[in-house]
């Protein structure tokens, strides 16, 4: 499970041509995908239920404005319109709550139906209920709202200032917290002492999440038993069971919440979302099923946006190449109410990783989130993680352009060389070699001989860089006690029952909530490995708030080190049990019991064994016990981890620029990680591919961008450039592997990598084909085209 990718692909293997003892760390196909791929997977739009009928919501065309009126009367009058709502009907809580706070948060109300202002294009102002979809959505052109326009503002720069509309008028002005990391003392010190200083204005901009399934909720209510089912496009059913108990005042233990088959999620499915609520609502009121699937258009006006940064940030140098300090001052954008971990992400998921791979003396990061009209920004896929390598990235890359020495050379100089490693910004690094990730890509890079293509080709006018980014991640966030001094209002632990069968058949449960990983697979290669059974007779089930006993979801690349590592203390309990019954049954002390690939045997007699799958039909008969032992054979474990777990990796651009055009060419992408101990190459492989293209989408297309008066103008697929496959070059992977010591897998997560490495790998390279020292994302062709011309940022 250890071993080291030399290879730039990872084979894919039948699990029949595997053997059982070596599941654990195989490439093996993915289970899921061939229901994926024939149609046979359920989405939640695929669901269709007995008198169900539709809901579309009425939404906000302007980003601030004072409500003076709703006329509903035409919409109620249409045929098929069984309902119209507005807030005036909304009888319950209807508060969509945040779920991390922090010291200087200023919590605002955020109704689920908008009372007497609207706050971003997209809020919601009412609902209709009708027989048909169609009808739904025809009838909200029926509603006739009175706007009474205010001013918008979408910048966090320009909401900060003294002079900007202020979105809640309760708060005063459109400050969301104020928050500070490190010791500002040590590094103002360090600055006084440095060299040469470094300093560069940042922006990190906003991203528009675009799964390919867009977010939906069907409910159903059963008003004899009281119990309401929600089956919806959810990363954390529990979570959102919880949130939206407390939000349509219904009981937590009569709310189910099902995750079906879910077709992406990018951190987008986490929040609670006003919608889902709204379709609860609406079961429980007309006691029908209601569906609702927002239309693509939808999802971009009200999907929570990602990364929203402005920044500042100084690096304090010495001459022999050391880094002695480093000052980062941000804005970030809150959009206009707080989403569900908003306040997190750009603070204890952002400044905690300002040191990056680097032995810094000195960091202090102050931030300030601010509300803007645009909507609720929160976690995508990174969050948090992604802006800060980005800023520690592009200033390593200035800072050795400033020295002038290889980019290498200095981040080999600065590099983190003994672990564990305690950073100036809290946190603790579990393990790492991060030379070694640099040499692995150096040698794929052929370097020195790079450098010298790259010299020879400027000498015929061509334009080649090479950007290196060295990154670092947290993943899964513990432990739960500090999660909740940090802030968190829920814990960050997992569960895991593994049950068998009396038959010998495994099923086993998570609290995670797959949507496109590869959980199927991977979970059950764990739970076989630690079972000693065969892969194919184990199940896994996720993502049900009535399967499950509790759960805290899939985000944040925890699901391995967490969720996986709560099936192997399960696991592991199951066997310490099937030890105690084999022992009795074989008239042996447990102590003389060897457990190895799914056989119990007499330490000494080899030939006196009981393979675990009979002691599983032996513990459902309970004909022959060990005393005071109850029946049956599952356990169930809620793990909690001591730290995170923090992988790393080099990943490196090589691009060619046309300074007449600004035009871009990836000439090649390598890739090399470090994420530990490998349950499934080929997944992980699969992760830093998706994720690498995303990266890429940040750097070179994405971005939403707004007019003055709020409007969203990258509205669609036809304005917002998500990159298609042509635009994605051929990715050289390759990995290293240095376990954790924090999980019993060793393992560190990978799904966030390439999305945390890409960005600042494209523009350090762009950046050091120009010889310029910075050019904001999206790099599109005419801004690199202005720097080429005037030599400079852009």
């Amino acid at each position: 499970m250890g071993a080291e990718s030399e290879d730039s692909g990872v084979q894919s293997l039948d699990p029949d041509d595997v053997d059982a003892a070596d599941i654990l760390g195989s490439a093996i196909e993915r289970r899921e995908d061939p229901a994926l791929l024939t149609g046979d997977a359920e989405y939640t739009d695929d669901i269709e239920l007995p008198q169900m009928v539709h809901m579309a919501i009425k939404r906000s065309q302007h980003a601030h404005a004072r409500i003076d009126g709703i006329d509903t009367e035409a919409a109620e009058s249409m045929d098929g319109v069984l309902d119209v709502l507005t807030a005036e009907d909304v009888d319950v809580p209807g508060n969509v709550p945040t779920g991390w706070l922090l010291d200087s948060l200023e919590q605002v109300e955020h109704p689920i139906l908008a009372t007497d202002r609207v706050r971003y294009q997209g809020d919601a102002l009412a609902v209709v209920v009708a027989e048909e979809r169609y009808v739904a959505h025809d009838a909200l052109d029926q509603i006739d709202v009175n706007y009474d326009r205010l001013g918008a503002v979408t910048d966090p720069d320009e909401a900060l200032s003294d002079d900007a509309p202020v979105i809640h008028d309760d708060a005063g002005d459109n400050t969301a917290f104020d928050w500070e990391i490190g010791d500002a003392e040590k590094t103002d010190a360090a600055f006084e002492d440095a060299d040469h200083v470094v300093d560069l204005d940042l922006e990190n901009q906003l991203l528009i999440p675009n799964a390919m399934e867009p977010r939906a909720a069907v409910a159903e209510y059963n008003p004899s038993n009281e119990e309401l089912e929600v089956h919806m496009t959810s990363q954390n059913p529990h979570l959102h069971r919880l949130l939206m108990s407390g939000v349509i005042d219904h009981p937590e233990h009569k709310l189910r919440v099902r995750a079906p088959d879910v077709g992406g999620g990018f951190g987008s499915k986490i929040h609670h979302y006003a919608d889902e609520a709204l379709v609860a609502l609406a079961a429980k009121r007309h006691e029908r099923p209601v569906k609702w699937t927002a239309r693509r258009t939808e999802t971009y006006l009200t999907d929570a946006p990602g990364r929203g940064h402005q920044t500042h940030a100084e690096m304090a140098l010495s001459d022999d190449g050391d880094i002695l300090g480093f000052r980062v001052d941000t804005r970030a954008n809150l959009g206009a109410y707080l989403s569900t971990f908003a306040p997190a992400v750009p603070t204890y998921l952002y400044g905690t990783l300002l040191s990056g791979q680097y032995d810094i003396p000195a960091i202090h990061c102050s931030v300030e989130g601010a509300f803007t009209n645009v909507p609720p920004v929160d976690a995508y896929r990174g969050a948090g993680r992604p802006e800060a390598s980005f800023v520690v990235e592009r200033m390593v890359h200035l800072a050795a352009k400033e020295l002038d020495m290889d980019p290498a050379e200095f981040r080999r100089h600065n590099f983190v060389q003994e672990f564990p490693y305690q950073t100036e910004v809290a946190v603790e690094y579990d393990s790492g070699d991060y030379e070694k990730t640099l040499d692995r890509a150096l040698d794929h890079l052929d370097y020195d001989a790079l450098r010298e293509r790259q010299a020879e080709a400027r000498e015929e006018g061509r334009y080649i860089g090479v950007g290196l980014s060295a990154y670092i991640e947290a993943c899964g966030l513990a432990p739960s006690e500090l999660a909740g001094q940090l802030g968190a209002q829920a814990g960050l632990w997992e569960s895991g029952l593994v049950r068998f069968h009396p038959s010998g058949k495994v099923t086993a449960y998570c609290g995670t909530s797959g949507h496109g990983q590869g959980h199927d697979t991977t979970y059950a290669q764990i739970v076989a490995n630690e079972l000693g059974v065969e892969y194919e007779d184990v199940d896994v089930v996720e993502g049900d708030t009535d399967e499950i006993p509790q759960g805290m979801g899939t985000y944040g690349s925890r699901s391995a080190a967490v969720g996986g590592s709560a099936l192997v203390k399960s696991s592991q309990k199951l066997v310490e049990k099937a030890r105690q019954i084999a022992a009795h049954q074989l008239e042996a002390s447990p102590e003389d019991i060897e457990f190895e690939n799914g056989d119990f045997s007499v330490a000494g007699a080899p030939d006196r064994s009981m393979h675990i799958t009979e002691i599983a039909t032996e513990a459902y008969l309970a004909h022959d016990m060990p005393d005071d032992m109850e029946p049956g054979l599952e356990a169930t474990s809620f793990y909690d981890p001591d730290n995170f777990v923090f992988p790393f990796g080099l990943h490196a651009a090589v691009v060619e620029v046309d300074p007449e055009t600004g035009d871009i060419d990836i000439e090649r992408y390598v890739a090399v990680d470090d994420v530990g101990n490998q349950i499934n190459p080929k997944i992980v492989e699969g992760q830093i591919h998706g994720g690498v293209a995303q990266g890429i989408g940040q750097a070179l297309y994405e971005g939403a961008e707004f007019d003055s008066n709020g409007q969203l103008v990258t509205g669609s697929m036809q304005d917002y450039t998500v990159p298609k496959a042509e635009h994605i070059p051929e990715m050289e992977t390759d990995s290293t592997c240095t376990p954790s010591p924090v999980n019993p897998l060793g393992v560190k997560g990978v799904g966030e990598a390439g999305t945390i490495a890409a960005p600042q790998a494209v523009v350090n390279a762009v950046c050091d084909a120009l010889d310029v020292d910075h050019i904001d994302m999206p790099l599109k062709a005419e801004k690199v085209w202005r720097a080429a011309t005037d030599g400079g940022e852009s």
